[in-house]
């Protein structure tokens, strides 16, 4: 068996070391400055018109100062219940007399008189202070006595007209700069408050100050699509190279695949590899409320590119900005997601070509984009990136293995065979959940059943072994699961069952049933009718055993129902109905269907007819096999959980010597001797697209 991780079959790329980021100086907050000011502002008056005057008793100010002739005025304002009484000493008796030392503001003393009291003193009411000052003053000649000012509040610097002006124009000056800065797009202005800047291209820049670390070698399982945008790269660093013979360098390339299969971290890589100024944003930050910006901003991003060009401008996600013109528009409005494409188109490949920039761009809907998006001379290349195969997905293990603490025993090529149609996204969620699995155990290592527990936690939700199921619904739990499993392992297309069980898991999954399927592309009419044999298996079980059917069969029902529709109208399966596909990945029949209504009629009357079919032969099926459904029944009850190993005992060897694609990719040849174990498949083995998952209500 050739061995396809040799050494020669890789492609070669450079190992880039990682360079660390410089980080930015951060700037300077204006928002501080405006807090400080209005905690200035706020302050201030107390500040200015607080009093640190030092109380003292009416007899001490009618013995040591009134009656000495030291005081300049006495001022009274009402304060609640008691009336507050100002005493302001003259200036000369201030510096000459020691019984004044006392004073807490010593401003007071270096200032005119007027600025603040140096003493106070209560009294019950304005007539009793009135009475006490006169009585006090009796002796005192009419020329020398100290008259009593009445206020309304306590006096301050803020009752000066012209300091309440000051203040005034502070701060309609701070509110006006505020403004500005805000619609100018400065440092506190945020998404929405930068009118004057509105229309510039959000893109982030990447250059030799902010680098990315991730590089080719990061990304696994993807040796074409790397080659390919490799390629870019290196025509970017030598363009000599290609140019010498005549080649032209590609406008732009595409990346297309399913969400989580790493187009966005391709674009990293290339980022990070490339040594060109790159900049990136995604398509939504194109759209804008207001007419005009998106077109604006490409303008702008490409204005900005060409100063740096060579370059690269990464758009992800742009189906958001490049969906088929002409549909859904309506009459007489300006479409401005349109204008914002037209711009595109413009600049891509328009009257006045630009060199040096090329386009990368991410979807995982390319039946959506514009055709005039998708020519040649724009997006020169598509690359698809598809769910990684076996090899593929045992790259992507050894990258995130690399970060955990393994045990012995771990081996990325077994979990890359129990894991069929797993994208690199959902293979990182399963590294991740298997080590907080093990800190969970308080293990010190991750193991084998750690990885196997977290792909069940991934596909089949958490399980919940305390959820609360009556007897009845158990048993009915345990019929239809073994309906499943007895139509899967009588039937020669089906994929073999690996993992059967009752235990609750998810949301309303009340039991689930897991598969080996095999790595391939196409499916011929038997292989999909046995599949629908063993979707409807559970149906039937409950038929057949109880005489009454459950809700728990939803999610089977839904995929035979597509399966069934699928075959008849898309794939051309169908003697009636005949060789033709009504196949529309675009929406374009939404509204008008291709074919008349008896054509409708017909297609409806087969796929119940086929249903049937599958439900007719199914009943025949557990039927004739009804005794293995009550032991294989029986023993879910018991044990809750069975694997391969348990429906080999229970119902003998598969009649049917196909071997499993984990068989010829783990073990090899071996796998075809009868005296080798082959029971090397582990107990925990699913797929995201075949693992059935039964509830009462949904899947």
């Amino acid at each position: 068996m050739k061995d396809n991780n040799s050494k020669s079959d890789k492609p070669k790329f450079r190992r880039v070391p990682n360079r660390k980021i410089t980080p930015k100086p951060p700037r300077f907050n204006f928002m501080w400055l405006y807090a400080v000011v209005i905690l200035a502002l706020l302050v201030v008056p107390y500040i200015l018109g607080g009093s640190n005057a030092t109380e003292v008793s009416f007899q001490r100010f009618e013995s040591q100062m009134l009656k000495a002739g030291d005081v300049e005025k006495l001022v009274a304002y009402k304060d609640g219940d008691r009336v507050i009484a100002e005493v302001y000493i003259k200036k000369d008796s201030l510096k000459a007399k020691p019984q004044y030392k006392d004073i807490k503001d010593k401003r007071a003393i270096s200032m005119s008189n007027a600025v603040a009291p140096q003493y106070i003193f209560t009294d019950a009411s304005y007539e009793s202070l009135k009475q006490s000052i006169a009585t006090a003053q009796k002796d005192v000649p009419d020329a020398n006595r100290v008259p009593i000012q009445y206020a309304q509040q306590r006096e301050s610097l803020l009752s000066n007209w012209l300091v309440q002006g000051i203040i005034m124009l502070l701060l309609f000056a701070g509110l006006w700069l505020f403004i500005m800065r805000r619609m100018s797009g400065g440092a506190g202005g945020g998404p929405g408050g930068q009118i004057f800047n509105i229309g510039k291209s959000k893109a982030t820049l990447f250059d030799k100050e902010a680098q990315v670390n991730v590089t080719f070698n990061d990304v696994a399982g993807l040796q074409e699509a790397k080659e390919e945008v490799m390629e870019i790269v290196d025509f970017l660093k030598n363009p000599k190279k290609y140019t010498n013979l005549g080649g032209k360098i590609p406008k732009g390339a595409l990346l297309v695949g399913s969400p989580g299969t790493g187009k966005t971290l391709m674009a990293k890589a290339v980022a990070g590899e490339a040594q060109v100024p790159f900049f990136s944003l995604s398509g939504s930050d194109f759209v804008e409320m207001f007419v005009g910006v998106g077109a604006s901003r490409v303008r702008d991003l490409f204005k900005q590119a060409k100063d740096k060009a060579p370059c690269i401008i990464f758009i992800d996600e742009i189906d958001a900005i490049g969906r088929a013109r002409g549909k859904n528009n309506i009459v007489g409005g300006n479409d401005e997601r349109e204008n914002t494409l037209n711009q595109l188109l413009v600049e891509m490949d328009g009257f006045g070509t630009d060199s040096g920039i090329i386009i990368l761009a991410a979807t995982n809907r390319p039946d959506v984009l514009d055709s005039a998006l998708l020519r040649p001379g724009r997006f020169d290349r598509q690359i698809s990136i598809d769910k990684p195969d076996l090899i593929g997905r045992e790259q992507i293990f050894k990258v995130h293995l690399g970060p955990l603490k393994l045990a012995e025993g771990v081996d990325a090529k077994k979990l890359s065979a129990q894991t069929p149609g797993f994208a690199g996204a959902e293979i990182a969620n399963v590294c991740n959940e298997a080590a907080l699995i093990a800190a969970r155990r308080d293990k010190v290592a991750v193991d084998m059943q750690d990885f196997q527990d977290a792909i069940d936690r991934v596909i089949g939700g958490l399980e919940k072994k305390n959820k609360i199921i009556s007897p009845e619904e158990k048993r009915i739990v345990a019929y239809h699961e073994a309906g499943h499993a007895i139509s899967g392992w009588f039937l020669e297309h089906a994929d073999p069952l690996v993992k059967v069980s009752i235990v609750p898991r998810g949301v309303a999954a009340l039991g689930y049933a897991q598969y080996l399927p095999k790595e391939q592309f196409l499916h011929t009419t038997d292989q999909l009718m046995d599949e629908m044999v063993v979707s409807m298996g559970g149906r039937v079980a409950e038929d057949i055993v109880f005489g009454r059917i459950s809700t728990g069969a939803l999610s089977d029902l839904e995929r035979i129902t597509k399966l069934a529709y699928a075959m008849v109208k898309i794939y051309g399966m169908n003697s009636k109905v005949g060789n033709v596909s009504f196949y529309d990945p675009q929406g374009e029949y939404q509204f008008n269907k291709p074919y008349s209504d008896t054509t409708a009629e017909l297609i409806d009357e087969e796929v119940r007819k086929l249903i049937d079919s599958v439900y007719q032969r199914t009943k025949d099926l557990l039927n004739e096999k009804r005794a293995g459904l009550e032991l294989l029944a029986a023993k879910l009850l018991e044990k809750e959980v069975l694997f391969q190993q348990d429906l080999v005992e229970l119902l003998g060897e598969r009649p049917f010597e196909n071997r499993t694609t984990y068989d010829k990719f783990v073990n090899g040849e071996a796998a075809l001797n009868p005296d080798v174990d082959n029971n090397a498949i582990p107990e925990s083995v699913t797929n995201p697209e075949t693992a059935r998952i039964d509830g009462t209500e949904n899947n």
